[in-house]
């Protein structure tokens, strides 16, 4: 890649990525210093419910598919339900038997404030927000605060304070110990400073090997389908290049015809006992003379390589590939990522 294309990087938005370390550390100090979280949490969820329902925009709903699958292993009954639905076409779960987990970066999203409207304190709230006044904070009945600051653009460091905050609310809920909680939860910081320390070279090495992709797909299973979903959704923003996210077995029920020497899929190795699959899938693709790689821990390129052995921290790892992506993409275009030319960063219509 020229250097004169630094250019197109070089802006707000990577200062944003660049800042996720210290954004995580102070998601992390805000839970540390609030010793009475844990009980507020096991005090409602403790309260009578028949349901629990995880809703919210674009990349907050994306981020609540692990608290789902904690819950629903706990023995909950989930509905995960994007808020513009929840409010137009399911509003009967509005009800006193429903606890609602709230996810807004702004907390004051149309979507958000509509429903605080409709609910009228029926269901219980659980706000996740980076707002501390906003009224999706001062309206839940337990609010949980990402303090990750002011963001530019594209949904960088809010969402993965936001993985933090959903961690969190998971492993009370389910009765887990915070010590070990926080033990693990404490490496997020160094975790992305290391992988983040590089990403001149990372964005050069993708932005080579991006050279005449048009389409690209991040897939995956499991956890992994968090990012693969906010992914595909800040490739679109920040780049304005067509992207798509869905689960591995999805991509093989149909666009596997669209693998070819123009579409890059972008395979998240994922979790332990998911990764033969996903190996599977890169070699099958590769095998068609498509395009493939995985994002993981044996991945051949550096730029897509984490570390081994994550759990609750694989989704946090897991983006950061995909940010230099979306610059590398950005930069091959000829623009600066991350900078919206028809979006706006709190979204004020339906």
């Amino acid at each position: 890649m020229k250097a004169t294309s630094y250019r197109f990087i070089e802006g707000p938005f990577l200062g944003d990525i660049l800042d996720q370390p210290r954004a995580l550390q102070a998601t992390l100090d805000g839970f540390l210093g609030d010793s009475s979280l844990f009980d507020r949490i096991d005090k409602l969820r403790r309260e009578p419910h028949a349901r629990v329902v995880l809703t919210g925009m674009g990349s907050s709903l994306h981020a609540l598919y692990p608290l789902e699958l904690m819950l629903i292993a706990k023995g909950e009954t989930v509905a995960r339900v994007e808020t513009s639905e929840l409010i137009h076409s399911m509003p009967a779960l509005l009800a006193g038997d429903t606890i609602i987990v709230a996810v807004s970066q702004s907390g004051q999203s149309a979507e958000i404030v509509r429903l605080l409207e409709l609910n009228k304190k029926q269901a219980k709230v659980v706000g996740v927000t980076n707002t501390a006044d906003s009224p999706l904070a001062t309206e839940s009945d337990l609010m949980i605060l990402t303090h990750c600051g002011a963001e530019f653009s594209v949904s960088a460091k809010t969402y993965v304070g936001t993985l933090l905050a959903l961690e969190v609310l998971g492993a009370a809920w389910c009765g887990e110990a915070a010590g070990a909680l926080f033990d693990e939860l404490q490496e997020a910081p160094a975790l992305a400073a290391s992988y983040l320390a590089q990403w001149r070279e990372h964005v050069e090495s993708l932005a080579a090997r991006m050279e005449g992709i048009s389409r690209l797909f991040i897939v995956g299973r499991g956890r992994s389908l968090a990012t693969a979903g906010t992914g595909a959704l800040i490739t679109k923003e920040s780049t304005r290049s067509p992207a798509e996210g869905m689960s591995s077995a999805a991509f093989r029920h149909g666009p596997m015809e669209m693998a070819g020497p123009e579409t890059m899929v972008l395979v998240l190795e994922g979790e332990a006992n998911l990764r033969s699959l996903n190996s599977k899938l890169v070699q099958d693709i590769h095998g068609i003379e498509g395009r493939a790689e995985l994002v993981g821990p044996d991945s051949k390129i550096a730029a897509l390589r984490i570390p081994d052995k994550l759990t609750r921290l694989l989704p946090i790892a897991e983006i950061l590939p995909i940010q230099m992506m979306t610059l590398a993409l950005a930069a091959n275009s000829g623009f600066e990522a991350g900078r919206f030319l028809h979006a706006t960063k709190i979204t004020a219509d339906e």
